[in-house]
């Protein structure tokens, strides 16, 4: 979606699994999740940052697939996911 800037992502149900049962999809990118969109935040004692929430797996087309990087294709453009916008 060319010169959109923020986009409304469908609601994500999570189930957690056993790992043996995972089936996330062996090309995927990992998106990260911020509680705003300033990626910033105070890192904590474990070295992760305060606003980043997790990421969520999210499966990529052949045609996002540079290099051999499903990942490179977004990490490019900055993609992730925010719990809530600015006002």
């Amino acid at each position: 979606l060319p010169k959109i800037l923020f986009e409304e992502m469908p609601v994500i149900h999570m189930d957690p699994v056993p790992l043996h049962e995972d089936k996330t999809p062996a090309m995927h990118y990992a998106c990260p999740v911020y509680k705003e969109s300033a990626r910033k935040g105070v890192l904590s004692t474990t070295g992760h940052s305060s606003n980043h929430v997790m990421d969520i797996a999210l499966p990529v087309l052949n045609e996002h697939v540079l290099k051999g990087d499903p990942s490179k294709y977004w990490i490019r453009r900055g993609v992730a996911l925010l719990t809530q916008l600015d006002d």
